[in-house]
């Protein structure tokens, strides 16, 4: 949620700078070092739960990125030209296991020795 402020990013009603590590909080501030203006004037506050830290600080950046790209059209073309997947997600996910299996990929073991 985007609201008029100073700047500020919650999540989950905690400070961006309490939340994490360095990492999680790099990546969750990325989107916003590409436009000055609207972020001074705004606050950013995320709901985020599920997944690891990383994963989480991952769906924050996303989040931000695309309450960015709705303010402006000029912001969406730099976000897409920086990180396509700020705003079109990560397209990997699980492969599901086959029939006889005993994962996506591996075989049953024929023998011993």
């Amino acid at each position: 949620m985007v609201v008029p402020g100073h700047g500020r990013v919650y999540i989950n009603g905690v400070p961006v700078e309490l939340y994490g590590n360095e990492i999680a909080r790099e990546k969750i501030l990325t989107p916003l070092r590409l436009d000055d203006k609207f972020v001074k004037t705004h606050d950013f506050k995320i709901k985020v739960e599920g997944g690891g830290i990383i994963g989480q600080a991952d769906a924050c950046a996303m989040a931000i990125a695309r309450a960015l790209a709705a303010h402006s059209e000029g912001l969406k073309s730099k976000i897409l030209q920086f990180n396509r997947y700020l705003l079109a997600g990560d397209p990997r996910r699980t492969e599901p296991k086959k029939p006889n299996r005993r994962s996506a990929r591996r075989f049953k073991q024929k023998s011993y020795r």
